[in-house]
């Protein structure tokens, strides 16, 4: 019995945005302490140095990649689950009515990298030479402000919009799962190196074993797991982001009833595999990812172009893509908003899409190589992300005030 309200209270916690999101940043802020104490920093950087490898493989990881290409495919598979359920029953089957979100999530990641080039091609040229590789190694990183962290957004609107109509959240949650789809397109294009066709093979073959096990009446879970994990394996080896196997897996799960039941398998299996990404593979990953030492904090990081670059592209530049994009399909375009929101109203959401974070960090460490170039990145990504989260909670609070003092007056008769 009391096992059983232990599980009912880890799903109900798991699927809190607000208690997730907090979670995430608290594990984020440990990897920061742990990271410069005195008594911890050496043991820190042993355990995120400390290779583990698989037998009959040439995969060999550090503990701390481990949580970025291992932990974080059950974040991308409980994604892939949802890009299916959303596609087939979901806001995304219905294009004309998901039109301005989708849109706008295309426009929320276009104009981020044109700042960041921007604002790193000007910083650069006022002081040459200030980055190792010079200004073609500070580009390789303009997809890191593309992304938006749906956990921690959604976090920021459960915290400061609690009176705002579900509109907003529907809008938001659209939108992420557009930027999501669009951000997974950019890890696979730009940001892996093809090897031999039979990985390919392999991994076809793992997909169709894949999508054959979940649709029986009966499903043989050790077999799913064994082809899962193949499956990622099969992706390491190809070249190809391994994290992308969750996605590709989560895909192929059937989205509709089947065999009798009452609910589609991918919601089912979203909801039983949230609260082990929310809860333990995104706070791992995020305790990792944030290890950098205070020293790193030098006055020169504020001219810096990959700091800087960040800082813009995400807080001005999200925004300004999505309001830019929303006020043309609204305005010049004539598609339609949510039934009783208007396009300013969307500002303090969109300033919460500037919350980059947890696929912002896995792009800078696929875009950069060199060690301080990494860090740097961090560091932008964790400002950018806590000035996001600050501006849009200001503006959200003061939208829900400004929300419940209208709907009192329309209750009131005034």
């Amino acid at each position: 019995m009391r096992t059983h309200g232990t599980l009912t209270a880890i799903k109900r916690l798991g699927a809190s945005d607000r208690a997730s999101g907090l979670i995430m940043l608290g594990c984020a802020l440990l990897g920061i302490v742990l990271a410069n104490l005195p008594a911890t920093a050496d043991a820190f950087a042993l355990v995120a140095h400390t290779h583990v490898g698989i037998p009959a493989t040439n995969i060999d990881l550090p503990i701390g990649h481990w949580a970025q290409d291992g932990l974080l495919t059950i974040f991308f598979l409980v994604v892939g689950l949802d890009l299916k359920q959303e596609l087939t029953t979901g806001t995304l089957a219905n294009p004309k009515a998901a039109a301005v979100p989708m849109l706008s999530a295309i426009g929320g990641m276009l104009v981020p990298p044109a700042l960041f080039l921007l604002v790193a091609h000007v910083l650069h040229s006022m002081q040459p030479g200030g980055a190792a590789g010079g200004l073609g190694a500070i580009a390789q990183g303009w997809a890191i402000p593309t992304a938006t962290d749906i956990a921690f957004s959604l976090a920021v609107l459960s915290l400061f919009a609690k009176a705002l109509p579900g509109s907003i959240r529907a809008f938001l949650m659209t939108l992420a799962t557009v930027d999501d789809l669009l951000g997974i397109i950019v890890i696979a294009v730009f940001f892996s190196h093809l090897n031999e066709w039979y990985w390919f093979a392999g991994l076809a073959l793992c997909a169709a074993v894949w999508a054959l096990l979940v649709r029986m009446r009966r499903v043989p879970w050790l077999a799913v797991g064994l082809v899962g994990i193949a499956a990622w394996v099969m992706m390491f080896e190809a070249g190809v982001h391994p994290t992308l196997a969750g996605v590709l897996v989560g895909l192929l799960t059937p989205a509709i009833e089947r065999h009798g039941e009452l609910t589609p398998r991918a919601a089912r299996y979203r909801d039983r595999l949230q609260p082990l990404s929310a809860l333990v593979a995104l706070p791992i990953f995020a305790m990792f990812a944030t290890g950098v030492h205070f020293d790193a904090f030098k006055p020169a990081l504020f001219v810096s172009p990959i700091v800087m670059g960040i800082i813009v592209a995400l807080v001005i530049g999200k925004p300004l893509g999505i309001m830019a994009t929303s006020w043309i399909c609204r305005h010049l375009a004539g598609l339609d908003l949510p039934e009783g929101l208007r396009v300013r109203d969307l500002f303090p959401m969109s300033c919460a899409c500037g919350i980059g974070f947890t696929v912002s960090f896995l792009i800078a460490s696929l875009a950069y190589s060199d060690v301080d170039m990494v860090a740097e990145s961090r560091i932008g990504i964790l400002l950018a992300s806590l000035l996001s989260a600050a501006v849009s909670g200001i503006l959200l609070h003061r939208q829900s005030k400004r929300y419940e003092r209208e709907l009192a007056g329309v209750e009131s008769g005034v």
